[in-house]
């Protein structure tokens, strides 16, 4: 009975050792786990994703970090500009999507995606409202780069003297990002009806939306979840000069697909880019004790166009390529002088951080970079950030340019930002932990085929280990003895 025993223990360790291998070769367990993320992350009618993707719960927050010019005066005189940074100002943004449809059978959904900024006071260093700030005139900078070198020269002089417009000019922080109406931008209106009488760098963008999209429920595929397919009713953009660069890649930042490589490359269009952008794997991250992929920009992606070729197509006007790290969007932006870059000139080319003092560009505070978990692709931990410049120069038909030296002057940076909230991340734990209990069965089988193979080959030899010697003869003798 005892060596039945034994030889039931034996087979028994074989056959789990086998069994452990087989699951583990043909990842039966891992496979289960991922065609359930994959039907879980579908858009469709009723499901506990659509709620999650059209109201996300984590707050996101819009950090502004303005550049004070403080020698204007000396700038016009050819001198290197100095600015020195003041902020945050944050904001609190909502952005659920509204006028949801699912369309085509479930494979495709449009919507809105409008924006509310709320300030929060306690996340930021002053009162937006009252904190002064000098900078590049905007609008006149504008109005003379149109005008330059046309018949409209003289008349925009004359009305740039008559409101004795400067190269520089103050308004408080509130006015610069969401609005203020100007006196020459109301006269300019009168004569031409598409120049607007106010102007803001976020003017008309609280409480509106970009456009509509429409985008795959990754019923189809699960790489194609909210993969962006359409925007503004069209498939792809306009603004630039080879079909490459007008593509509208990816999905809008906010969702990914589930089941990550790290050799993947993720694309995101942002309409505040105006233009797609991508991210790689930089490295493992924990964010609230759940493993998430790091992705940031590579350098190739602010390679300028004469460096890497597949930039070529962002040179406008065709051919006109600028240096590493910047990007002139004036197209996407009626014609302003506007030049997107990482802030501080994060990795920009050399001669643009030394072109304005007061610039120091640093990793950890100036990197944009996106803490996605793999198994879900559900985003934990993100900050977009970019730099609003005007491309400045000095032009002899306008007296308010002076010897200004012709550089990109930075206006604000901006610190778009989102962690996951505790309560999403507990739920998110204990979803991961059972599907990491299911993948771990082939090891738990392996483990246990390991201990029944140890206890069967120490019984088995057990019969060749050395007997214990029973005693002396004196030792075994009784201990009463008769005579």
């Amino acid at each position: 009975m005892t060596r039945l025993c034994h030889c039931v223990l034996g087979v028994l360790a074989i056959a789990l050792l086998i069994a452990s291998v087989s699951l583990l070769v043909t990842r039966v367990f891992q496979k289960t786990v991922d065609w359930e993320v994959q039907e879980e992350m579908v858009l469709k009618n009723g499901s506990d994703t659509l709620k999650l993707w059209e109201e996300p719960p984590p707050p996101v927050y819009m950090q502004f970090y303005m550049f004070n010019v403080t020698n204007p005066l000396e700038v016009l005189n050819g001198e290197i500009p100095r600015v020195t940074e003041t902020g945050p100002y944050t904001y609190r943004e909502d952005r659920p999507k509204v006028n949801v449809h699912i369309l085509e059978n479930g494979t495709k959904v449009s919507f809105f995606n409008p924006r509310t900024f709320y300030f929060v006071p306690e996340m930021s260093v002053g009162d937006p409202e009252v904190d002064l700030i000098r900078t590049v005139n905007v609008p006149a900078v504008t109005a003379m780069e149109m005008a330059t070198a046309t018949a409209m020269r003289l008349p925009l002089e004359v009305l740039l003297l008559l409101y004795k417009e400067e190269m520089f000019s103050m308004h408080t922080v509130h006015e610069w990002l969401w609005g203020y109406e100007d006196r020459f931008l109301r006269t300019m209106h009168k004569m031409s009806p598409t120049v607007n009488p106010e102007f803001g760098f976020f003017y008309k963008m609280n409480g509106t939306d970009d456009g509509e999209y429409v985008v795959l429920s990754g019923e189809r595929n699960y790489k194609d979840f909210t993969r962006i397919i359409e925007w503004r009713g069209k498939e792809k953009l306009d603004w630039w000069t080879t079909p490459e660069s007008n593509m509208i890649n990816g999905t809008d930042g906010s969702s990914f697909h589930p089941l990550i490589d790290q050799e993947e490359t993720i694309y995101i269009f942002s309409s505040d880019f105006c233009r797609s952008l991508y991210v790689t794997y930089e490295k493992y991250v924990s964010v609230k004790g759940i493993p998430a992929y790091r992705f940031v920009p590579p350098p190739s992606f602010y390679a300028s166009g004469k460096v890497n070729k597949d930039n070529a197509g962002f040179c406008v006007p065709a051919g006109n390529c600028l240096g590493t790290g910047i990007l002139n969007i004036s197209t996407c932006m009626q014609g302003a002088p506007i030049i997107l870059s990482p802030p501080h000139f994060y990795q920009s080319d050399e001669e643009y951080i030394k072109s304005i003092d007061g610039i120091h560009p640093r990793k950890e505070d100036h990197e944009t970079f996106l803490d996605i978990n793999p198994t879900t692709g559900l985003l934990l931990r993100a900050c977009k950030r970019f730099q609003i410049n005007v491309y400045v120069r000095s032009l002899p038909d306008f007296l308010q340019t002076g010897n200004i030296k012709t550089l990109f002057f930075p206006i604000f940076y901006l610190n778009e930002s989102v962690l996951v909230d505790d309560d999403s991340a507990g739920k998110l734990k204990v979803a991961l932990l059972e599907s990491s209990f299911l993948t771990s069965i082939p090891y738990i089988i392996m483990a246990l085929g390991v201990v029944f193979g140890i206890v069967f080959v120490a019984l088995a030899c057990r019969p060749f280990w050395p007997k214990k010697e029973e005693g002396s003869e004196d030792e075994r003798a009784p201990l009463i003895r008769t005579s």
